[in-house]
This record gives structure tokens, C-alpha cells and sequence, in this order.
């Protein structure tokens, strides 16, 4: 389930991929037009500054903008710096796995198997997807298109 944390982590980054050429936008526009709790979005954009994904200014002309163009930057790479996990179950994480108490033996477990299949599928199309592909889809750049593809991904 994508958390709050990262749905308006998402936003946010769509917000600055639509400015041209790198322009600054300030944090408060950027909530405001997302309805995002300002104090929220500061820690959110700390965080995507800290992965790199985000740089930001001080004073007049400041603001927050992409370190890189938005064809570049993977949805994956965004849930990732914001530490949204990927597994739907904790003996699926492939960073910290934990057994669950009710299993015997986590190699022949078939709920194990099936939702380790769903997180690797689950990534493969967040590697594959582009920030930039993401706000063509918002904006309806995509001809013939109401959502993204994801047949189109694989």
C-alpha cells in the first residue's frame, strides 16, 4: 500500500518536473498545490535532497527544483530515498527479511513465494517507470491513454 509519505513524495517531484528548465519553486506552492501538510513536505523534500534528487535554494529566487532531468529519474529510485518499503510482507524484504512467527519453514511457504513474485513485480515496473512518463500520464500527453501501460513496461 503506497503510504502518504509516498504519494505526496511523488507529487511533489511531479510538481518540479513540470516547471521548465530546472526552475525553483517554492515548498509552499508546491503543498498548496498538492494539499500537502506544509511541515509534512519539509521533511519530504529533506529527504529527497538528501538522495540527490533534489537540490535546494536559500533566498530570493530560492526554492527546490530536480537535480535531473525528469526522464532520467526512476519512480523507484523516488520510493526508495523516501524509504517506502516494497515488500507487502516483512519476510519478503529483500534488505531485512524477518520470518513470520507462524511459519515453520519460510522456504517451502507458498504465501512467501507468491508475494516475494508481486514485490519483484511490483519493482520491476517503479525501475521502469520514469518520473517524466509519470507527469505525461497526469497531463494526458499520451495519445489514446487514460493510465500508463503497464503491459507497455515489461
Amino acid at each position: 500500500m503506497l503510504t502518504n509519505k509516498g504519494k505526496y513524495g511523488l507529487k511533489a517531484m511531479m510538481f518540479l518536473a513540470r516547471h521548465a528548465g530546472g526552475a525553483t519553486a517554492l515548498g509552499q506552492d508546491i503543498a498548496n498545490a498538492n494539499h500537502i501538510p506544509k511541515q509534512f513536505l519539509n521533511g519530504i523534500l529533506l529527504e529527497l535532497r538528501a538522495a540527490g534528487l533534489v537540490r535546494s535554494k536559500k533566498g530570493p529566487g530560492g526554492g527546490y527544483a530536480l537535480t535531473r532531468c525528469p526522464s532520467v529519474i526512476r519512480v523507484g529510485e523516488i520510493m526508495r530515498a523516501l524509504e517506502i518499503p516494497m515488500a507487502r510482507l516483512p519476510c519478503t524484504a529483500s534488505d531485512s527479511a524477518v520470518p513470520c512467527e507462524d511459519c515453520d519453514d519460510p522456504g517451502l511457504c507458498g504465501v512467501r513465494t507468491t508475494m516475494s513474485q508481486v514485490n519483484a513485480a511490483v519493482a520491476g515496473v517503479l525501475d521502469t517507470l520514469t518520473l517524466g512518463e509519470l507527469v505525461r500520464a497526469s497531463t494526458g500527453d499520451r495519445p489514446g491513454q487514460d493510465s500508463i501501460d503497464i503491459d507497455a513496461l515489461r
